[in-house]
C-alpha cells in the first residue's frame, strides 16, 4: 500500500464523484475540476506528459506498450498496413509513441491549426471539448486512402462521440475493414459500452479497442452544477504558484537545436517511418546541444513542449534524461481551461496562464501550463515549433516570462514549422467572365453576375433519400450532387405568398439597416468623380445561392437610398471544401479586395462563418493577394455569428421557403472532381424549364416596393446599431452542440437550427423532427406544412434561442423511412 494521497481526492470527496475499475486506475489517473460548461471534472493522466510532470521514458513507454499490444492483435501483416492517428492536442504525443510501437505505421494527427495551402482531408467535431473542431490535414492524401486498418489514439475514451464522428467521416471518404481504438484507460459508462459494437455492425467493419486500464467514473445527480459552484468559490482565490515565488528573472536562453532540414517538426501532415529513422539518428547531437546550454549543477530539468507539439519535445527529453545527471520531467502547455487548488489530493496544484502566442484560428485567448510552478525546476527547457515563435512568446506576460518567476534558467528550443510544398501547375492566364441573366438566371443581367460554370446538361439529381444515405454512411460529400428540386403544392404557393405579403415590409427594413450599416462602415471608398466628399463602394458577393437574392435587395437599396450602382457577383461555398479559390483570384484582378462584402441570407449555427474565415486566411497565404474582409453580411444573425446584420430575429424570410424558383432558377453548387477542374469555377444549374413556377423577381419587387415606406425606420435603425455592441456571442453554436447531446444525435452537423436551415432540412435532408419554441406563430406555418406532408413530428420547446430547429435522421438509411417515403422514429 503506497503512503500517498491519490491526486483524485479531493474531488472526489467535495463532488461524490467515484473512480471504479482496475486497480492501475488511480496510478495512471487523478482528478481536478474543469473551467468549461460542459464538464464538472478532469480525468488528469499522470503518464500522459500533458498536465502533469512526469519522466520522459515513462510517458514513451506507456505509449510504445499500447503500440506492440496492437501490432500483436494485427498481425505483423496487416500492422505493416495500418495508419495511426491520433487526436489533438492532448494525444498527438501518446499516437506517435503507438505508432513507434507498431514498426512501420505511418503516423497522422488531427490539428485545430489551419495550413495555409494544405487541402483538408477530413474533419469531426469533438463536442464536449473546449475547442472543438478537428482537421485532417496529410501532405499526401493517399495516406488515408489505403486499405489497411486505422488505428485512433485518444488519451481517453469516454462516450465514443469523437472516435464515432472521426470513423463516420473518414469511412465515408475511405471505407475500409478494420478499425482499432486505442486509449490510456476506457473510461465509457455502462450505457455507452455497446455503442461502438453497433456502429461497426452498422457500417459494416470490425473495431477494436486497447486500453492500458479500464474503468468508469460514477457521476451523481447535479455534480456539473455543484463543480462550477466549486470552480466559482476558489477561482478568485487561485493564483497559480506558492506565495512569494516571484523572482524577476530575465528571459530565455535560445538553443539552436540543428533540426535536421525538411524533418517534419511533427504528425501534422504525416510523419512516417523513414522520418522516424531521421529523427532518431538526428536526436544524440541535438539532446547534446541541450545539455551543454543547461547551468551547471541542474539537478531538476523541465522539458516543456508546446499544444500540439507533443513528440519532438518528448523524444529530446527521453534522449535528454539518458545524457544529463539531473531527474529529467517532460510536460506541455495546453488549451484546457482547469481551475489549480494547492491540494496534495488534488491532481493540478498550479497553474501559469498567459495569452496564446501562435496566431491561432480561434482567435486570441489563455493557454496553460500546469503542475509547473512551485515544481523545484532548476531549469525549463520551453520547445515551441516556429510558428509560435511569435513576439507574444516572448511579450512580458508570456510564456516565456511567465516561466522565468519560477526557475533560475529558461531555455527555448525552436524546431522549424513544417509545411507541405504546394505542387507548381500552370494556371491560365485568366478566367472566364461571370454568367448573367436571361442565359443564365431569371435575374436581369446588371443585378448580378454568376462566378460559376453552367453545368445545366449534366445529370446531377438523386432523390432525396439515397443522397441522405450516401452523405451520412459514406458515399459521397453533399456537394457532389443536388436533391431533385421541390415543385411546392398549390397549398404551398398560396402560402408563400401570404408569407411574402406579411414580412416584406419587415424584410425591406432588415435589407435597408445592414446596408447603410455597410456603407457606414467600409473603410475604403472612392471620390464622386466630380470631385468632393468620398462615397463607399462596396463590391457585393454574395454565397451563393441562399446570399443571391439579398444582395440583389442590397443592390436596389443602395441605388434606391444613394443612387449608387454597385457591383454584385455570385459564388460558391462548400461547407468542408471552402470557397471557390477561383472566383477570389477574378474578384481580385478586376477589384479592390478591401472593397469586398460578403453577403449571406442568415445565420444558423455559423459553420459557413468559419468556413469562409479559413478559406481566406488559406487563400491570402497561398496566393499573395490580401485584403479580403472574411466577415459575413447578413440579413438576419439569428445564432449571432456575425457583427453585420439587419437583425437577429429568427423570423420567416420567404426566399427560405423555395429552391431555385425563389433564386434565380439556379441550383444549389456543385463541387465534383470530374466536374471542376483546379482552375475552374465551381458549378450550378440553370433550370430553364422551371420558369412557369418562378417568383425570383416577384419577391425581390415585393420587398423593394416597401423601401420607401421604411426609409426612415431602417436608417434609425441602423444608428441603433452603429452603436450598439456586435459582438457575437456564438450562442447558436452552444445551442446546437446541447442539442446535439440532448437528443442522442453526437454529430453537430445533423441539427440545423432557425427558420431558413429547418425549411432546408425539410425540402432537401431525410428530417427526424423539428423542435418549435413554444407559441411561435405564423413564421412557422410553412415549417408546420412541410412537415405534415413528410411525416415528420413538430416538437415544441421552451427556451429555444431560434423560432424552430431541424433534426436530420441521425441513423439514416433508407429502411429508417416508411413505406411512402416519410421519415419515421429511431
Amino acid at each position: 500500500m503506497k503512503n500517498v494521497v491519490w491526486t483524485g481526492t479531493w474531488v472526489a470527496e467535495r463532488l461524490g464523484v467515484e473512480l471504479v475499475g482496475d486497480e492501475e486506475l488511480s496510478d495512471l489517473l487523478g482528478l481536478a475540476l474543469r473551467r468549461n460548461p460542459r464538464r464538472a471534472h478532469l480525468l488528469v493522466s499522470n503518464v500522459l506528459g500533458k498536465h502533469v510532470p512526469q519522466s520522459p521514458s515513462v510517458v514513451y513507454g506507456h505509449g510504445f506498450a499500447l503500440g506492440r499490444r496492437v501490432r500483436e492483435l494485427l498481425g505483423t501483416e496487416d500492422a505493416r498496413a495500418a495508419v495511426v492517428l491520433g487526436y489533438a492536442e492532448t494525444a498527438t504525443g501518446l499516437g506517435h509513441c503507438v505508432a513507434d510501437g507498431v514498426g512501420l505505421a505511418p503516423y497522422l494527427h488531427s490539428t485545430r491549426r489551419p495550413v495555409p495551402g494544405v487541402d483538408t482531408a477530413g474533419g469531426f467535431e469533438e463536442s464536449h471539448s473546449h475547442a472543438t473542431s478537428h482537421l485532417l490535414l496529410p501532405e499526401n492524401p493517399a495516406l488515408l486512402a489505403g486499405a489497411g486498418p486505422l488505428v485512433l489514439v485518444d488519451d481517453e475514451f469516454s462516450t465514443g462521440n469523437t472516435v464515432l464522428n472521426t470513423i463516420r467521416d473518414l469511412h465515408a471518404r475511405y471505407p475500409r475493414d478494420r478499425y482499432v481504438v486505442v486509449a490510456l484507460v476506457d473510461m465509457r459508462s455502462a450505457a455507452d459500452l455497446g455503442r461502438l459494437a453497433e456502429f461497426a455492425t452498422e457500417i459494416g467493419a470490425r473495431v477494436d479497442l486497447i486500453a492500458a486500464a479500464r474503468g468508469t467514473v460514477n457521476l451523481p445527480e447535479g455534480v456539473l452544477e455543484k463543480g462550477q459552484a466549486l470552480v466559482a468559490e476558489h477561482e478568485t482565490t487561485e493564483r497559480g504558484e506558492p506565495a512569494g515565488s516571484r523572482r524577476g528573472h530575465p528571459g530565455a536562453t535560445r538553443v539552436e537545436l540543428g533540426w535536421p532540414r525538411g524533418l517534419p517538426d511533427g504528425g501534422r501532415h504525416g510523419f512516417t517511418p523513414g522520418h522516424r529513422i531521421r529523427l532518431d539518428a538526428a536526436l544524440p547531437a541535438m539532446a547534446a546541444r541541450v545539455a551543454d546550454a543547461l547551468p551547471e549543477g541542474a539537478r531538476r530539468v523541465l522539458v516543456l513542449g508546446f499544444e500540439e507539439l507533443m513528440y519532438a519535445p518528448l523524444r529530446l527529453a527521453r534522449e535528454l534524461e539518458q545524457v544529463v545527471p539531473a531527474e529529467v520531467r517532460y510536460s506541455t502547455t495546453t488549451r484546457s481551461p482547469v481551475l489549480a487548488l494547492d491540494d496534495p489530493g488534488y491532481a493540478i496544484r498550479t497553474r501559469l496562464a498567459f495569452p496564446a502566442h501562435d496566431d491561432p484560428d480561434d482567435g486570441p485567448g489563455e493557454r496553460y501550463a500546469y503542475n509547473v510552478a512551485g515544481a523545484g525546476f532548476d531549469a525549463v527547457v520551453a520547445v515551441v515549433d516556429s510558428a509560435a515563435d511569435t513576439p507574444g512568446l516572448h511579450a512580458p506576460d508570456g510564456l516565456l516570462a511567465q516561466l522565468a518567476e519560477h526557475t533560475p534558467s529558461v531555455l527555448l528550443a525552436v524546431v522549424p514549422s513544417y509545411v507541405p510544398a504546394r505542387p507548381s501547375t500552370e494556371r491560365p492566364s485568366m478566367l472566364p467572365e461571370p454568367l448573367r441573366g436571361p442565359a443564365f438566371s431569371s435575374y436581369a443581367p446588371d443585378e448580378v453576375g454568376w462566378l460559376l460554370q453552367d453545368l445545366s446538361d449534366v445529370t446531377l439529381e438523386a432523390p432525396t433519400e439515397e443522397r441522405e444515405e450516401a452523405i451520412q454512411s459514406g458515399g459521397a460529400h453533399y456537394a457532389e450532387s443536388l436533391p431533385v428540386e421541390y415543385q411546392p403544392s398549390p397549398q404551398y404557393q398560396e402560402l408563400f405568398q401570404t408569407a411574402l405579403g406579411t414580412s416584406a415590409a419587415r424584410i425591406a427594413q432588415a435589407v435597408g439597416a445592414v446596408t447603410e450599416l455597410v456603407l457606414a462602415e467600409l473603410p475604403h471608398s472612392r471620390l464622386r468623380s466630380s470631385g468632393g466628399t468620398p462615397i463607399p463602394r462596396p463590391v457585393l458577393v454574395s454565397l451563393a445561392r441562399a446570399g443571391t437574392p439579398v444582395g440583389v435587395l442590397m443592390r436596389r437599396w443602395a441605388q434606391h437610398r444613394h443612387g449608387l450602382d454597385l457591383p454584385h457577383y455570385a459564388v460558391s461555398i462548400v461547407r468542408g471544401r471552402g470557397i471557390d479559390a477561383n472566383a477570389l483570384r477574378w474578384l481580385a484582378a478586376h477589384h479592390d479586395p478591401a472593397d469586398v462584402v460578403f453577403v449571406d441570407g442568415w445565420t444558423g449555427k455559423g459553420a459557413i462563418t468559419r468556413e469562409l474565415a479559413d478559406a481566406i486566411r488559406e487563400f491570402e497565404s497561398a496566393e499573395g493577394i490580401t485584403g479580403f474582409d472574411p466577415e459575413i453580411t447578413v440579413l438576419a444573425d439569428p445564432g449571432s455569428c456575425v457583427r453585420t446584420y439587419g437583425t437577429r430575429e429568427d423570423f420567416l424570410i420567404p426566399s427560405a421557403c423555395l429552391n431555385s424558383t425563389v433564386s434565380g432558377l439556379i441550383s444549389r453548387t456543385v463541387l465534383r472532381s470530374d466536374l471542376v477542374g483546379e482552375y475552374d469555377f465551381h458549378g450550378a444549374k440553370f433550370y430553364r424549364e422551371l420558369a412557369g413556377s418562378d417568383v425570383s423577381v416577384d419577391f425581390l419587387d415585393a420587398v423593394a416596393a416597401h423601401f420607401p415606406d421604411v426609409a426612415d425606420a431602417a436608417c434609425a435603425q441602423a444608428k441603433e446599431l452603429l452603436a450598439a455592441d456586435r459582438t457575437p456571442t456564438w450562442e447558436g453554436w452552444a445551442a446546437v452542440e446541447r442539442i446535439s447531446e440532448e437528443y442522442e444525435i453526437h454529430d453537430v452537423n445533423l441539427v440545423k437550427p432557425g427558420v431558413g436551415e429547418t425549411t432546408r432540412v425539410l425540402l432537401r435532408r431525410v428530417p427526424w423532427k423539428i423542435l418549435a419554441r413554444a407559441g411561435a406563430g405564423a413564421d412557422l406555418d410553412h415549417v408546420r406544412l412541410l412537415a405534415q406532408q413528410r411525416g415528420v413530428p413538430v416538437e415544441e420547446v421552451d427556451e429555444l434561442p431560434y423560432t424552430c430547429v431541424g433534426l436530420i435522421h441521425p441513423k439514416y438509411t433508407r429502411g429508417a423511412t416508411g413505406a411512402d417515403g416519410k421519415a419515421v422514429t429511431v
